[in-house]
């Protein structure tokens, strides 16, 4: 997975975010700034999600994208 083009696309793609994890504040978004690792954190803190899920979650998401 090239997760360059999420970070570039960031802003773009903060709306697609949003719509998959309803719970993340557009706070949360604007601190996540493109970061995997802190996407994975504010997923499993505002779902109590294992990591492990919350993996296989984002990777299932990014698989789904159109570009």
């Amino acid at each position: 997975m090239d997760w360059n083009r999420i970070e570039g696309n960031w802003k773009q793609l903060k709306g697609r975010v949003k719509e998959q994890w309803g719970r993340l504040t557009d706070d949360d978004l604007d601190e996540i700034d493109g970061s995997r690792e802190q996407l994975e954190g504010k997923i499993q803190e505002r779902y109590g999600i294992a990591r492990d899920r919350v993996r296989q979650d984002i990777d299932d998401w990014y698989g789904r994208q159109t570009w």
